[in-house]
């Protein structure tokens, strides 16, 4: 039986949407530029952690001569110098995963600071243009909080995907808990949306595209350290991520 949430799987996955037609690119090339009329799907990553595997993903993207967006935490377990230059070096977005106001308990004044810094400390890897909230799922603050005193944009900023995509008619998929856009395993990595696809695999997610029965428009949002081909890796990722998923469970039935 062949393993789902490994690197070729992935690949297969990225392969498919090449063939259906879709032009594969970055956050911040959507929002700058006109694709209607046209598919197009952009290639969102969350690297929540080990950013070795988001090196992979890179390279495969690169091979197939797609780019991608790449959202670093500032966190020890994401924030990787070497590994945001090998990953911009090979043509991708990187982009600020904030999580400021999880990290500053809430204080709005501490939060932005916090922002402020580290996006000049991203911005000395490349000049970023977008960035993407992480969810902090054990963490009471919503890190999009900060934004009802401050202004993104103001310090450059032209998108941030939860606000500034129109997710009723841009097909949200997200490999948030390991499955694909379980809002019950997803305490804030969701988004309202008219689409009611289900997914139980990455190869459904394939299926779907080859009989041409997805949108024209998509955001895939993949955390790469789910991606593993190596079975220990892969079989480590799953038992951890199941016994998350249960930790998560509990949180959104307590919100």
């Amino acid at each position: 039986m062949k393993r789902d949430f490994t690197l070729q799987t992935y690949r297969d996955f990225l392969s498919c949407a090449i063939e259906q037609g879709y032009k594969l690119t970055t956050f911040e090339d959507y929002v700058t530029n006109d694709y209607s009329g046209k598919k197009v799907m952009i290639l969102r990553h969350d690297v929540d952690r080990l950013p070795g595997n988001s090196l992979d993903t890179a390279r495969i993207q690169y091979q197939l001569g797609v780019r991608g967006s790449y959202y670093f935490r500032v966190v020890p377990e994401s924030y990787h110098p070497l590994m945001i230059e090998k990953i911009r070096d090979l043509g991708h977005e990187i982009g600020y995963h904030y999580e400021d106001m999880a990290l500053n308990n809430g204080d709005k004044v501490k939060a932005i600071r916090a922002f402020e810094k580290n996006l000049e400390m991203f911005r000395g890897y490349y000049p970023v243009k977008t960035i993407c909230m992480h969810g902090s799922p054990l963490s009471k603050w919503d890190n999009r909080l900060i934004w009802e005193d401050y202004n993104y944009r103001d310090y450059g900023i032209i998108a941030e995907p939860y606000f500034d995509v129109d997710f009723s008619k841009v097909l949200y998929i997200t490999d948030t808990g390991r499955q694909w856009n379980r809002t019950s395993s997803s305490v804030r990595d969701k988004v309202d949306s008219p689409f009611k696809f289900k997914f139980s695999s990455t190869f459904d997610l394939i299926g779907a595209l080859r009989n041409n029965e997805l949108p024209d428009h998509i955001m895939q949002n993949i955390h790469p350290q789910r991606w593993n081909d190596g079975l220990a890796g892969w079989s480590q990722e799953l038992v951890v991520q199941n016994m998350k998923n249960q930790v998560k469970r509990i949180i959104v039935k307590l919100r």
